[in-house]
């Protein structure tokens, strides 16, 4: 590869170089994408949901090409946290609180790694690392939805 696109590959792989944290390098490669989705995204579901999409694509694409760089599914590959915390608020409604539990539900289901998550590591490429953050994505969404409903009928 050339300077560039490594240069490019590595900003991008690791969530803007947020990835080479030496302190929990997954937390902290996922605090930028909550801040994007959150400030920026905010209410627009459309919008998320476009986001969501191009964070897939892009961390199945920029994983793989980093893994080249650094190895199968090394901790300074964090795009694919940006992938899984997206998919994490999609259709949670915005609030701090709502989207602070989305980020420590995320953060918990990607290092229990519950299936399909453990099997979806094994894909090939880019699409392993990035596969199984979106099944922890999918596991804290559905977490933070029956949180929102148990809070909905104990409050009402």
């Amino acid at each position: 590869m050339t300077s560039v696109k490594n240069w490019i590959v590595k900003g991008i792989a690791t969530g803007l170089f947020s990835g080479y944290s030496p302190l929990v390098p997954g937390t902290v490669g996922t605090i930028p994408a909550w801040l994007l989705l959150f400030f920026v995204v905010g209410t627009n579901q459309i919008a998320l949901l476009a986001v969501t999409a191009l964070f897939i694509a892009v961390s199945v694409w920029a994983a793989g090409e980093a893994e080249r760089l650094f190895g199968h599914d090394a901790k300074k590959i964090v795009i694919d946290e940006w992938a899984g915390m997206a998919v994490a608020v999609l259709f949670v409604p915005i609030s701090f609180t709502n989207y602070l539990i989305a980020f420590l539900a995320f953060r918990f289901f990607d290092v229990v790694k519950l299936p399909p998550a453990s099997q979806f590591e094994r894909l090939p490429g880019g699409w392993g690392v990035t596969m199984d953050d979106v099944a922890a994505g999918v596991h804290a969404n559905i977490a933070v939805q029956i949180y929102l409903l148990v809070v909905r009928y104990w409050y009402s």
